[in-house]
């Protein structure tokens, strides 16, 4: 394989095309268990009728643990909404519909959602009456089993030439309530400083999936809790202020 054609950067990995192939290299402090999650929750997601890039192999180049995948032609939903802003509504339509073809699919072997959070929560960067607060109201939500991407936002999403939609990106891949999950791309697009598409993306997922809004504004303090143990300072700074959100009006 070669590892001459950079196609992305992310924190603590580097994204190589090499024709058919997509190599995902990680740094060498890595954790192996959590690569091997991460090939492990995309394997299960294969046997969804999903559009995923199918896992080729897991190796090591130069003591760098890698996952193989197939490369997928075409442009994210991220570039083309950039490209194109007059059609920024057409794609988020169609992006919230994509999110729902998700949430309709089931992977049984996935962890589970609420336990994931539950241990985020435990050791973040809050004080031990609010880290108390967000369990008991996290394990007060409901319980349900829905296939939930993680880190559902448009760079994660390719539009293929022929204008078929594949997923990106299944490291966060768990089984749970698909709030939480709208939770978090909400979340996302305040991160990308995209506030109205923010504001957007939720009054379209609540009104397609028929769910009242401040349910899922209720997941935002719990997610945010969460999400603050990865990410940079300024991310983690911003999602801490979102976890001592008591309620909203």
């Amino acid at each position: 394989m070669k590892l001459d054609r950079v196609i992305a950067v992310r924190n603590s990995k580097t994204v190589y095309r090499d024709g058919d192939l997509c190599i995902k290299v990680f740094d060498s402090h890595y954790s192996k268990a959590d690569v091997l999650n991460e090939a492990l929750n995309t394997a299960r997601v294969e046997e969804t009728p999903l559009h995923i890039p199918k896992i080729i192999e897991v190796t090591t180049i130069d003591g760098k643990w890698a996952i193989v995948s197939e490369y997928i032609k075409g442009k994210t939903l991220a570039q083309l909404m950039s490209e194109n802003p007059d059609k920024k509504e057409e794609y988020l339509d169609r992006f919230v519909d994509l999110q729902l073809t998700v949430t309709k699919q089931s992977c049984p072997l996935l962890n589970k959602l609420k336990d994931k959070m539950d241990m985020k929560i435990g050791i973040a960067e809050l004080d031990a009456t609010t880290r108390y607060d967000l369990r008991t109201r996290l394990e007060s939500m409901p319980k349900h089993t829905k296939l939930c991407h993680g880190d559902f936002n448009p760079s994660n999403i390719i539009i293929t030439d022929d204008g078929t939609p594949y997923i990106l990106d299944w490291s966060h891949a768990t089984q749970g309530n698909a709030s939480a999950d709208a939770a978090r791309t909400y979340l996302l697009f305040w991160l990308d400083g995209d506030i109205e598409g923010a504001q957007r993306y939720l009054d379209l997922f609540c009104e397609k999936s028929n769910t009242e809004k401040r349910y899922v504004q209720k997941w935002m303090p719990i997610v945010a809790a969460a999400q603050s143990v990865a990410g940079n300072e300024k991310e983690r700074e911003f999602l801490l202020s979102w976890a001592t959100v008591v309620d909203y009006v």
